[in-house]
């Protein structure tokens, strides 16, 4: 049995679609890190994806817990020409193509970026290969929005429509737990 406790990064405070644009988090809020470390557990190892805002995050709740290689298979979506920019703007310039890439998430992708499949195949090998490596073990995945996600619809076996249901606040603790043959899943989007 592997234990995953997903946390999401820090803020950025971006208003616009941030994928791998490496914004810092805002790590302000000593009180809700203190928290957040104090529920993880303490013999976890801890991991991140290798932009700053979750690399960070990592950092600040790391204390005496063993930190693994940051990993690039760990990034958020690739919005490609959609990056840092405001939804009413890229629906402005192809409103059928955003419609579509929000309202029936799979093979659509924005133009020179990434679809929420090609994210979830990226992300399940990268979690596959951890799983592998630490069996049995806790690890703390500091990661992103979508990264969490592909978690989610993976043990719950859902479609990325009903995925996109969850909420995952910035700080926030998903649990997801390999059994070997199966998964579980316990809290979702948990601030402690």
């Amino acid at each position: 049995m592997t234990r995953l406790h997903l946390v999401r990064h820090g803020p950025t405070h971006a208003k616009t679609m941030v994928g791998w644009s490496d914004l810092p988090a805002d790590l302000s809020d000593t009180a809700a890190i203190a928290r957040l470390h104090e529920h993880l557990p303490a013999q976890a190892l801890v991991i991140s994806s290798d932009l700053t805002r979750a690399a960070d995050t990592a950092s600040v709740i790391q204390g005496q817990r063993q930190r693994l290689a940051h990993r690039a298979d760990l990034r958020e979506i690739n919005f490609g020409t959609w990056e840092l920019r405001g939804f009413k703007e890229i629906e402005s310039e192809d409103p059928e193509l955003a419609f579509a890439y929000w309202d029936n998430p799979g093979d659509v992708r924005p133009p020179g970026g990434e679809s929420w499949n090609e994210l979830r195949a990226r992300v399940d090998a990268a979690v596959d290969a951890l799983i592998a490596q630490f069996s049995g073990q806790d690890l703390i995945i500091v990661a992103h929005f979508g990264v969490i996600l592909t978690q989610v619809q993976r043990a719950l076996d859902l479609t990325a429509y009903e995925a996109f249901s969850h909420r995952i606040d910035n700080l926030s603790v998903t649990e997801v737990t390999h059994h070997g043959d199966r998964w579980s899943v316990g809290r979702i989007n948990h601030r402690p």
